[in-house]
């Protein structure tokens, strides 16, 4: 049963389709076995099985790897090179070529064999992983090109900060930190997360923020890429507890921010917006404030922008657009951004955010 040449007698392999109950069953069980969970970001799945018993299993979701687990009876027999190249081969077809894998650390020296190179870690908890040597190297030197190095000190401040936003649109609270952050250091770099799980795409984002900075000459803006880590992108099927999930997420992204961004940009001074309502958000702050200033980087939380006593948020801007309010968000947002919903181009967004006004 070890001997490799033996494969086609033993196993056959099939694509699971989660959406179908007693194969999603199946699967949740394998992993449950496997101490995992089946992680919601699923687009595709592949399985080995042994006369219809699950042996092994894989997932892709976006440009990440996951769920990846074999059962301890059939491991060293080839079966995690199997799903890994299963699994590039559909990414590659879905033209990604840049992967992911988050896993546990012990799980490091089977992903390297199988040509993926560690980003960050933390201790006993989760380590990122990519399939590229020089990947992270690569962002870099595109953030050191991104900076405009003909900026002139702005008022009599000193040091170079950042801000880390996603801007599902971009408001006037948002406006009003990285006035008051930029007002604060030489130089601010502003990443906008670049992952498309919200409503309102990445590449408007990207837009509405540049737009809404541009009367701000110290301020670059970045888009995230992959190494900024939001709360939709970090994968929890191998963690159990919800604030352990949370803490981690935060700590991986933290010691990637530290280890490669800071250096590479000098940054010493972190800002963010207090959060009085997500408790996710709230948590990171609290891990930054505890872990940042150990790294040198200074961290200012800004309380939030007000209009009528509640806080200037986002998600306020979706549930007024989902009312069908419109008009009211004129006093929440940039010129800009209003100007832009009343557009046609973002049509297509407000009958989206209105058709799943459950969500918000």
């Amino acid at each position: 049963m070890g001997n490799l040449k033996m494969w086609y007698d033993i196993f056959s392999k099939k694509a699971v389709n989660i959406q179908v109950e007693t194969e999603r069953i199946q699967l949740e069980e394998f992993l449950k076995w496997q101490n995992l969970a089946l992680d919601p970001e699923v687009e595709y799945t592949i399985a080995f099985f042994d006369k219809g018993k699950m042996v092994a299993t894989g997932s892709l979701g976006g440009k990440i790897l996951k769920c990846i687990a074999v059962d301890e009876e059939y491991q060293n027999m080839g079966l995690s090179a199997k799903l890994v190249t299963d699994l590039i081969h559909e990414a590659c077809s879905r033209g990604r070529t840049h992967l992911f894998i988050y896993t546990k650390p012990e799980n490091k020296n089977i992903f390297s064999d199988l040509g993926f190179y560690p980003i960050a870690e933390v201790s006993s908890k989760v380590i990122l992983m990519e399939n590229r040597p020089n990947g992270i190297k690569n962002y870099l030197n595109q953030l050191m090109k991104e900076k405009n190095y003909s900026i002139s000190d702005h008022l009599d401040n000193t040091g170079t900060g950042a801000v880390v936003v996603n801007c599902n649109p971009f408001t006037l609270g948002h406006q009003y930190l990285i006035e008051y952050a930029a007002s604060r250091c030489k130089i601010l770099h502003v990443f906008v997360l670049e992952e498309d799980k919200s409503i309102f795409p990445s590449v408007i984002r990207y837009r509405l923020v540049s737009e809404g900075v541009q009367h701000l000459d110290n301020v670059v803006v970045h888009q995230g890429k992959d190494y900024i880590i939001s709360e939709a992108t970090f994968p929890s099927y191998f963690i159990k507890e919800y604030q352990d999930i949370v803490e981690t997420h935060a700590l991986l992204d933290l010691e990637i921010f530290t280890r490669y961004i800071s250096p590479s940009l000098e940054i010493q001074k972190r800002f963010v917006g207090e959060e009085p309502c997500c408790k996710v958000t709230a948590a990171y702050n609290s891990v930054m404030q505890e872990n940042l200033p150990a790294q040198g980087i200074e961290v200012q939380v800004l309380p939030r922008l007000r209009d009528e006593g509640k806080a200037i948020s986002a998600s306020r801007v979706r549930e007024l657009i989902c009312e069908g309010r419109l008009s009211e968000v004129k006093k929440l947002v940039p010129n800009h951004t209003y100007e832009f919903l009343l557009s046609a181009e973002a049509d297509g967004i407000i009958q989206q955010i209105q058709a799943n006004h459950k969500k918000y």
